[in-house]
């Protein structure tokens, strides 16, 4: 069987408020080196076979991070790439949540086109990365373990898929920065071994107690779209 170990790149200056997408020179912010630096450390001790990449730089980062330590370079592959969220790129995601199409990507995003003449429909999104793991599956072998580093809704999309979801429950997935996503693929069908493993106390998960001076969110059934910062 063949290991992908799926992860999300780190934080940028960006993630959270806004929606990068395949805004060009977004680097990894301190938070986000400090993440991919930790990461690397809890990946010292498994064999990879091949580090693969989305050409924009926070992945690339990230990924470049995980084989410093190690004898290993970084390929890149287009097909890891963030969707293309057309018009949507570089805007505000508190604007976003006010457009109609919000509700759409939501509740039925195999139906989605981001507006604009860089626009990817989700579904293509979904087709061209699973189609990215399954034939480097094939070229690394039976028995290779390997990295690709991605982007939260193209990591969603391989989960979905693994799990034999449809795209329009995706939203449920959760993938944060730099978790780690485990899928197995045998002759038969995959395996999801793990999901968004971040390594974090699991206290980052609940509210925080009554009197705290944290004040946790508002909850919202909402999904983030391009995946959000996380508990961080």
């Amino acid at each position: 069987m063949t290991t992908v170990l799926l992860v999300r790149h780190g934080l940028t200056a960006m993630t959270g408020p806004v929606l990068a997408g395949r805004t060009p020179g977004v680097d990894l912010d301190e938070r986000g080196q400090l993440q991919a630096a930790k990461l690397a450390d809890r990946l010292a001790g498994v064999t990879i076979s091949a580090i693969v990449s989305s050409p924009l730089e926070r992945c690339l980062q990230t990924a470049q991070a995980i084989a410093a330590n190690r004898d290993a370079t970084v390929e890149t592959d287009p097909r890891l790439i963030e969707c293309g969220y057309g018009d949507w790129t570089g805007q505000e995601i508190k604007k976003l949540t006010k457009d109609p199409l919000w509700k759409v990507v939501q509740a039925h995003p195999s139906a989605v086109t981001f507006p604009g003449a860089d626009g990817e429909a989700m579904r293509d999104a979904q087709v061209r990365a699973v189609d990215a793991v399954r034939s480097w599956n094939d070229a690394l072998g039976k028995d290779a373990t390997w990295v690709a580093c991605s982007h939260a809704d193209i990591i969603k999309s391989v989960v979905a898929d693994a799990l034999g979801m449809h795209l329009d429950t995706f939203q449920r997935i959760v993938v944060d920065p730099c978790s780690v996503t485990v899928i197995t693929y045998t002759d038969l069908r995959p395996f999801v071994v793990r999901v968004n493993d971040s390594g974090t106390d699991l206290a980052t998960l609940l509210a925080p107690p009554k009197g705290s001076r944290k004040r946790a969110k508002p909850a919202t059934s909402d999904a983030v779209v391009g995946g959000g910062a996380g508990g961080k």
